[in-house]
């Protein structure tokens, strides 16, 4: 049983940034967080707050650090503020399980040597998720890690939900939808029965739209089909990645522009999206504050395709009960939550605007005669690794 000054450290390291809490005691309380950002280009920045949300430390370098050099620095700011707490193990992001994992794992060699294999699945992500592993790994050696994976929640989906149309000699490699963002959606269906219980058992279709962004399907809190596939580049729009593109248009970058595999997917991945269609920026922040009609083109792609999406997940759960808006963006723009609802109306959605545009926490944003509920619930993946975490190393050995 987790004694009240037991702790555990989350790490969510990304490919510029690490983002770190600490929860403790039974209840797993956040006791700390913060993040340090801008690696690799500088100038990288630290800051953490306290459960309240004040600071509790800061710094800035002038030179750009590393995974290794920032996870340095964040042991020694731990081992400072630690204040009597004792560390249990530390939880971690880990973006792809493939599959062999639909569950939380602990971290030892033989899983780090089959998370290495999976790279090409998510390049941008793994290789900085298990940077963070291996530098607590050296800093840190007999302190327990445990990977969370964000494709495990999508593993119960339907056989048919994760299949290519491609030969047994493609798919039996592991060639299939995996879904992403699902330590996101494991809390949204955590939370959804808290708020009101007789979404425990409902037909649910989550939004976590940020600069990653996907939609998936739940029926009684679990997976049924989501956005995202093979990679995490596929379905919505995000903030510089592409989604759903034709292969045919790949075939063209290579065959008709001479472009190659590294050149295709950095146009993929970092050039697409809200910035390739804007030219402008990934940040939809930006992107409402401008009269740019390249901008209002970016948003409403996107909205078009979450309407889009929404229809085709509401018809693989034979009818819909509530909508569920989380991430950055999905939490904080109040006018792409009023877009998605205008075109949803055929759904039978009627958006409170009021409540939509003043929203706290966990709330309903939906007037009370919508035949479909819509939410926000803010994410947390950080609290459901946490869990995961302490749950692993709770279980008997």
């Amino acid at each position: 049983m987790i004694a009240a000054n037991d702790g555990i450290v989350v790490l969510n390291a990304g490919s510029s940034s690490i983002k770190f809490s600490l929860y403790s005691g039974a209840g797993l309380d956040l006791t700390f967080k913060g993040r340090i950002e801008n690696l690799y280009s500088g100038p990288t920045r630290f800051s953490a707050r306290d459960a309240a949300g004040a600071s509790i430390g800061a710094e800035e370098w002038g030179e750009a650090l590393d995974h290794a050099a920032a996870m340095r620095y964040l042991v020694d700011f731990a081992a400072g503020h630690l204040g009597g707490y004792r560390v249990l193990a530390a939880g971690h992001r880990i973006v792809h399980g493939g599959t062999h994992y639909s569950g939380p794992r602990r971290l030892d060699a033989e899983a780090l040597a089959y998370l290495d294999t999976l790279v090409p699945l998510a390049p941008l992500h793994l290789p900085h998720n298990l940077a963070a592993v291996r530098a607590v790994a050296q800093l840190a050696p007999h302190l327990p890690q445990v990977g969370c994976f964000d494709t495990a929640f999508h593993s119960v989906q339907p056989a048919l939900a994760q299949a290519f149309a491609l030969p047994p000699a493609v798919t039996d490699l592991g060639v299939r939808r995996y879904g992403f963002h699902g330590l996101s959606y494991e809390y949204i269906a955590s939370r959804l029965p808290q708020a009101d219980p007789a979404l425990a058992r409902a037909k649910v279709v989550a939004a976590h739209l940020g600069n990653g962004a996907s939609m998936c399907a739940m029926a009684g809190g679990r997976s049924v089909a989501s956005t995202m596939g093979f990679t995490a580049v596929e379905g919505l729009p995000m903030g510089t990645r592409c989604g759903a593109l034709d292969p045919g248009v790949v075939l063209y970058l290579i065959q008709e522009l001479g472009m190659d595999v590294a050149r295709v997917q950095e146009m993929l991945y970092q050039q697409s999206g809200l910035l390739g269609v804007s030219g402008i920026s990934s940040d939809m922040r930006a992107l409402e504050a401008s009269g740019d009609p390249r901008a209002r083109l970016a948003i409403d792609l996107l909205v078009y395709r979450i309407g889009r999406e929404l229809g085709s997940l509401a018809a693989s759960l034979g009818g819909l009960d509530a909508l569920v808006f989380s991430g950055g963006i999905g939490e904080n723009s109040v006018a792409l939550r009023a877009a998605v609802c205008r075109d949803a109306a055929w759904l039978g959605v009627a958006l409170d605007e009021a409540a939509n545009a003043a929203p706290r926490g966990v709330a309903r944003i939906s007037r009370p005669d919508s035949r479909v509920a819509v939410w926000i619930v803010p994410a947390d993946e950080e609290l459901m690794i946490a869990r995961h975490t302490l749950d692993l190393m709770e279980r008997p050995a």
